[in-house]
Parts: C-alpha cells; sequence; structure tokens
C-alpha cells in the first residue's frame, strides 16, 4: 500500500447569522411552508446581508474557525484555494482576500471556478500540490553522508551552525540519529531556481522562501550502511 502524502486533519464551516424562514417568505411572495417542505424540505435559509460583504466573508469565517480549531498558526499556511463562481470581485481573487484578512501573509492563494464540483477539484488540486512538492530534506553523499534540509525563512531564529538536531530517516522510522548544523546557505533556494518567482513580466509572487541549510550526521560511519543519496529525512531542532 502506498505511503498517505496528504489528509485532511481538519474541518469547519461558517454561515451567516441572518435566518431568512419560510414564513418571512410567505409575506414575500405568493407561497407557504407546507409547499416549500413538500418541495424542497427546507425550512430556513442564510443570507449575507449589509454593505461591501461577499463570499469572502463566509471564507474568513470558516478559515478563523478551523486556525482556532485546529491551533495553526496562520503563517505556517503555505496555500489557499477558494472554490467559487461568485468571488467578491474579479481582482485580487476571492481566496486573495482570505489569506490577507486570516493573516496567512506566507500563503499563495488563488480561485477556482468549477460550479458545483468546485470544492472536489480544489481539494484534489490541493492534495497535489502536497504529493508534488520538492522534498524538504535529503541525504547527500560525498564519500561522507550529509544533509540538505529547506527550512522556511520564519523558522531560522533558533537554526545557527553547531546547534543538534535529530534526524529521522524515512527508510527507517524507529531510528533517530544526532546531526549537527554545519552551515546556512548565502541565498534562497528561489535564488538558484531555473524558474525563479520574478516572471518575465517582472512582477513578483509572494511566497515562504526556504534557506538550504547543511547538516552533518554526527558518528557517520556507525550507519554509513545504511544509508543511500537521495534518501527522505525529518529534522527535528529545538527551539532555543
Amino acid at each position: 500500500m502506498d505511503k498517505l502524502r496528504a489528509m485532511v486533519t481538519g474541518i469547519h464551516g461558517y454561515v451567516p447569522e441572518y435566518r431568512l424562514t419560510n414564513k418571512e417568505l410567505e409575506s414575500l411572495v405568493d407561497t407557504n411552508d407546507e409547499w416549500i417542505m413538500s418541495r424542497t424540505g427546507i425550512k430556513e435559509r442564510r443570507i449575507l446581508k449589509g454593505e461591501n460583504q461577499g463570499t469572502s466573508v463566509l471564507g474568513i469565517g470558516a478559515v478563523k474557525g478551523l486556525l482556532e480549531k485546529t491551533g495553526t498558526d496562520p503563517l505556517d499556511i503555505e496555500l489557499i484555494i477558494c472554490a467559487t463562481v461568485t468571488p467578491d470581485m474579479p481582482f485580487p481573487a476571492t481566496a486573495n482576500i482570505i489569506a490577507d484578512k486570516v493573516g496567512a501573509k506566507n500563503s499563495f492563494s488563488f480561485d477556482i471556478g468549477a460550479a458545483c464540483s468546485g470544492f472536489l477539484y480544489a481539494l484534489q488540486l490541493g492534495a497535489q500540490f502536497i504529493q508534488a512538492g520538492t522534498p524538504m530534506f535529503s541525504v547527500v553523499n560525498d564519500s561522507t553522508f550529509w544533509i540538505v534540509a529547506n527550512f522556511k525563512e520564519s523558522q531560522l531564529q533558533a537554526l545557527i551552525p553547531g546547534k543538534k538536531v535529530d534526524v529521522r530517516i524515512e527508510a527507517y522510522p524507529d531510528l533517530t540519529v544526532t546531526g549537527t548544523i554545519a552551515s546556512l546557505s548565502e541565498a534562497t533556494g528561489a535564488k538558484f531556481a531555473l524558474l525563479p518567482p520574478d516572471n518575465s513580466s517582472g512582477n513578483f509572487v509572494k511566497v515562504t522562501q526556504r534557506i538550504p541549510i547543511k547538516i552533518w550526521i554526527d558518528d557517520v560511519q556507525k550507519y554509513h550502511d545504511m544509508l543511500r543519496a537521495g534518501m527522505s529525512v525529518f529534522i527535528v531542532a529545538e527551539k532555543k
């Protein structure tokens, strides 16, 4: 069975406060509660009222509730996808507005318009961004072994040369070895990319940058026969 690469770890919803009941509809159009219930089963519906209100209000409420429920820092969010055919406006995207209002300043965001199936497309697209992402950490072999770890720029405060870290090797889930931070790159990974975030028109796409960090594996000879170049590992560093 293939290893699970993406999963749903939290879910939350939001609806406006105002309730439009069937009783209220009776005063607006020629209908009644029995006629509506027998044909649709709807007793009431929620209506977003007020000036300058749009789809982003619903998304903001849902995302804020989800962050609180899961204990997630909005600065840790890297992507927001909003599936809607009723955006607040053509530009900026409703997802951009949501990201700004919830404080997800390190994320990129965009809308997807696929009508009723939008949720399914957005869910699959989000999963593909996770599954197809470049490895965050990998093992390199140049007669000895060391690790290239791509930490987010917001995680660098406690990562200094000489600091000890725990190294968990994906191929050996019960094994944890120690390592030592050797050095930090002079530039972000984007600066060395074939397709940097600055496109041909000079526009800049704001994304969280990652800094390559070199980590030596302590007592490497002990694990020499187990390690292979390109292996995936998980790094844990104390926030001190």
